[in-house]
């Protein structure tokens, strides 16, 4: 198999899949970002300052509702973190693995949904999103040659901005000196 039919299979298993562009190094932009599709359409915004501020990122959609809100959780044994929804319902909990053999490994309980599991190398955001043993979303710096700059791409039937926000969570909580 030449490296054009492997081109052609990863285009294939891709069909359906939205590919999403995330800037590394959230906590430190100071400033609010724009998440956007692959086809240049905005389709969330972190407010940056609000997490150096008051500990806390919002998410906002285009026309600046808050989506989410994300805050970290003090005094707990592991690092933890809880989405909340525009209404203050609690929606997830990121939490990282105590034990991480040979990768790294983060938990997602979701509160009206089945639970998530992130592994894979975290820091060089080369991982998966699964539920259930099927991935939901996969998170790569290969697909963007910008840098400082990763993909996450989103499965079809997954509702992409949970998943955005599981993501950034995990990239602020992967280095937390940052």
């Amino acid at each position: 198999m030449g490296l054009r039919d492997r081109r052609q299979e990863r285009r294939d298993e891709r069909r359906g899949a939205r590919t999403f562009r995330m800037r590394q190094k959230l906590v430190s932009i100071g400033d609010d970002y724009w998440i956007e599709d692959d086809q240049g359409q905005r389709l969330c915004k972190i407010n940056g300052k609000a997490l150096r501020v008051r500990e806390t990122m919002i998410f906002e959609d285009p026309n600046g509702g808050e989506l989410y809100k994300i805050q970290s959780k003090m005094l707990h044994i592991r690092d933890t973190m809880k989405i909340e929804d525009s209404n203050g319902n609690h929606v997830a909990t990121v939490k990282k693995a105590l034990i991480t053999p040979l990768r790294d490994r983060f938990d997602i309980e979701v509160e009206n949904g089945a639970d998530m599991e992130a592994k894979g190398n975290i820091v060089e955001h080369e991982y998966k999103i699964e539920r259930d043993g099927d991935k939901v979303a996969e998170v790569s710096k290969k697909w963007f040659r910008v840098a400082d700059t990763y993909g996450v791409e989103v499965e079809p039937d997954v509702e992409p901005t949970l998943i955005l926000a599981v993501t950034a969570v995990i990239d602020s909580m992967a280095d937390p000196g940052r």
